[in-house]
């Protein structure tokens, strides 16, 4: 592979166009917290949309994509498009709900639905377990594959002329040296943008990572002979193409490839599929797709002009997120399963694609589409980090009555904190699955409270952390070989999944009856503010006749189901229109249509002036 002075002009031209969008939005950031962390709550849905999907598109995401193919074929992507059903929830139950919430973090919400002690210790915990650990977890996954991409593409990098460091204990090898240094610009622009520069860089970060994506896949399958010459390559594993995977009342998970292929199909045991489409997408945690919106999402939908730009942002992300962006990834895992066969590490394959197949100038724009993908979730997830920490640690245990200057220079400082602190993580950690899946299980049973806790009263912040804490109890247990049952994070996920969903529901509800509601006063406060409606809050509503809750629940639960089926419909009809299969291609067209028809229709009747405020 040879770089080229275009290649090298196109990818230094990224960088500086990155850091000229946060050095021009940098003086509005330094205004106070809610420009630096919310961009003055004035963003259009396009632009939080869009920002959402980038930050979700990360160095990773292709590689990972790449292994699913590789494994599982088209199907295996089933592990992350459930998803979506948690995703389409938030569009119609929640968006509007956090818009109107006016606060700066997820974890801010403690605050106006809980009280006491109980709230206090909830949202300092938020900060710090979520804010900190598992974000820096993120970030230290996300590091790792970008570590990987510059081993295949620059493998004899040094600094020094050394290709190992050892400081302090930790081993950095030169590619995460280099990593780190891309971390420091990102921390630069970061901290002097806040959101808005970092949603519109995110923005024209993901028209490059997308352009360049297509480039790749269009390359890779002319390179064998187009869709037919695909077709033709993988003829005896035709299991490859199927989009829903074979259900089988097996003891497996998802069989392996090379097993797939003795047989002929893909075979999902029946408790995986009940775990992946029936609890994973509302019982677990997980960046960018919590149950109920949070994190940078929520952070998102907060950030919007408005009701209504907060739920089209939020449907345009999950259209975008899961019908969009996966096709040009596993077009070229496809064409990788027929030139590297033998590679051991598929993920990798997707990255000699991009070394072996794309010409001068096209190499460039994939490369700063890489940086640009890795950049914006960097960025993405340490301004969010940061909100945590400053809004939800620093500002109210720490130093409560500073002025906003002050807490933005904090924010700016802590952006470097949270970084290094990932950078250390990376080092320590050598599987992405495995980071993903401990992520899942340790978080299993909190998304029903995270859900419930806008639209049922009796919740409270006990509930909230006992679901938090209960799965570290049994974990350990079903994991430890020498006490308890030994089982395999990786074979047995749907087993301890499904445990400690059980696990957590039984404590916390427990939990919820055991301990006192949240003050009358309290509730009202927030149905008053917030006013979600519903049955599970007709106590409150009844003593506030003059608050108006929201109403058309039937409607927004067929909205629900219809915005599903618009989003798989459309990833299916796409899938369908590439491989040629042109009926079914227009049948998936049509029932999607349809479905955004019927969806508009509802979001009349149910009232377009309550999502303006």
């Amino acid at each position: 592979m040879h770089v080229s002075n275009l290649d090298w002009i196109i990818i230094i031209s990224y960088f500086i166009l990155s850091f000229a969008i946060s050095f021009y939005f940098s003086k509005k950031a330094g205004k106070d917290t809610s420009n630096f962390f919310l961009s003055g709550r004035s963003l259009p849905w396009w632009i939080a949309g869009t920002s959402m999907v980038a930050t979700t598109f990360a160095a990773d995401t292709p590689l990972a994509v790449t292994e699913l193919v590789s494994k599982n074929g088209i199907a295996g992507n089933w592990l992350w498009w459930n998803m979506v059903f948690g995703g389409i929830l938030t569009v119609f139950f929640f968006a509007r709900l956090w818009r109107r919430a006016n606060i700066l973090t997820d974890a801010e919400f403690v605050d106006i639905r809980y009280e006491g002690k109980p709230a206090k210790f909830l949202r300092g915990f938020r900060a710090v377990y979520i804010g900190i650990l598992m974000n820096a977890i993120v970030i230290a996954w996300v590091n790792l594959a970008m570590v990987k991409i510059l081993k295949v593409m620059f493998p004899d990098l040094t600094i020094f002329g050394l290709h190992e460091f050892n400081i302090l204990g930790l081993h950095f090898s030169a590619h995460l040296i280099y990593v780190g240094l891309m971390m420091f610009f990102v921390a630069i622009y970061a901290s002097m943008s806040g959101l808005m520069g970092v949603s519109i860089t995110d923005s024209f970060q993901f028209i490059m990572a997308m352009t360049g994506s297509i480039a790749l896949a269009y390359y890779a399958v002319k390179h064998v002979g187009g869709i037919d010459g695909l077709k033709d390559s993988l003829s005896n594993q035709k299991w490859i193409f199927d989009f829903i995977p074979d259900v089988r009342n097996n003891s497996d998970n998802i069989q392996t490839a090379e097993n797939a292929a003795n047989h002929g199909v893909l075979k999902l045991s029946l408790t995986a599929l009940f775990t992946y489409l029936g609890v994973q997408w509302w019982a677990s945690w997980y960046p960018g797709a919590e149950p109920g919106g949070g994190g940078y999402i929520a952070q998102r939908m907060m950030s919007a002009k408005d009701e209504k730009h907060s739920l089209f942002a939020t449907l345009w992300f999950n259209i975008a997120h899961y019908a969009l962006r996966p096709w040009p990834w596993i077009l070229a895992a496809m064409v990788a399963l027929v030139l590297y066969p033998e590679a051991q590490d598929k993920g990798a394959t997707y990255v000699m694609l991009i070394r072996d197949l794309l010409p001068s100038g096209l190499l460039g724009l994939m490369l700063a589409a890489f940086f640009a993908a890795y950049m914006s979730t960097i960025a993405s997830q340490t301004v969010w980090g940061t909100s945590y920490m400053v809004n939800d640690l620093f500002k109210p245990f720490v130093k409560p009555h500073a002025s906003e200057k002050y807490y933005v220079k904090i924010s700016r400082i802590t952006t470097f904190i949270l970084m290094f602190i990932a950078l250390i993580i990376t080092t320590q950690i050598t599987q992405i699955s495995a980071a993903w899946q401990f992520i899942l299980v340790a978080s299993g049973g909190i998304g029903l409270v995270l859900i419930l806790r806008w639209f049922w009263w009796r919740i409270n912040a006990w509930s909230e952390i006992t679901a938090m804490i209960a799965p570290y109890f049994l974990l350990p247990f079903l994991i430890s070989t020498k006490f308890g049952l030994g089982l395999n994070l990786s074979d047995d996920y749907p087993v301890i999944l499904l445990s400690v969903v059980a696990w957590s529901t039984f404590w916390w509800l427990l939990i919820t009856f055991k301990t006192k509601p949240t003050s009358e006063s309290k509730l009202k406060a927030f149905y008053t503010k917030v006013h979600p409606g519903g049955i599970g809050w007709e106590p409150i509503a009844k003593k506030l006749p003059l608050v108006k809750g929201d109403q058309g629940f039937v409607l927004m639960f067929a909205n629900w189901f219809l915005g599903s089926l618009m989003v798989i419909f459309t990833l299916f009809g796409i899938g369908k229109l590439i491989f040629k299969n042109y009926n079914w291609a227009i049948f998936y067209f049509v029932v999607a249509a349809i479905a955004g028809i019927l969806i508009t229709r509802n979001m009349r009747k149910i009232g377009w002036k309550k999502l303006a405020e």
